[in-house]
């Protein structure tokens, strides 16, 4: 990373930590998280252990998700620990084309990284949908770094 996007990251810490509700917070996250990887959409999905599903109450167009832990490509986010990119989702088993027939939005490709707490448990999926050269290497390795970057704003609003 070149010492102006440090910058802009660190200005972007500053303020996400201003944002007193979860849903302000979820938005500000999406926005620059778009904006810096260059993608369409960006959603946050938070892992509600108590039931075994992720939701994310802010998914670009769309109304709150709800999906199993272990569905889709969030899911198998979840299942390997790791951040998962797929620039052919429909050739996917675990891509959930449900969705995209319910919101009437083309995945093209998608880019999921793991968000852990401080105790290294999972507590939600970043999730970048459509850039259109397609995610590489150094988009992943910039998710991972953001997600581990807002996991303890996350933590501390999910009071977890």
């Amino acid at each position: 990373m070149k010492q102006s996007e440090y910058k802009k990251l660190a200005e972007f810490g500053q303020t996400l930590l201003s944002k007193e509700l979860l849903e302000e917070g979820l938005a500000y996250i999406s926005v620059n998280a778009k904006e810096m990887t260059h993608s369409d959409r960006c959603s946050i999905f938070i892992y509600e252990k108590k039931n075994d599903v992720l939701w994310s109450m802010h998914a670009d167009g769309v109304e709150k998700i709800r999906v199993p832990y272990d569905m889709g490509i969030v899911g198998k986010t979840i299942e390997l620990q790791k951040p998962v990119i797929d620039n052919e989702p429909y050739d996917s088993s675990y891509f959930m084309s449900d969705i995209d027939m319910q919101t009437g939005y083309y995945t093209q490709n998608i880019l999921t990284a793991p968000i852990f707490n401080s105790k290294q448990k999972t507590i939600g999926v970043i999730e970048l949908l459509n850039k259109k050269s397609g995610f590489n290497k150094k988009d992943m390795q910039f998710l991972v770094f953001l997600a581990h970057y807002v996991s303890s704003y996350l933590e501390m609003m999910l009071d977890e």
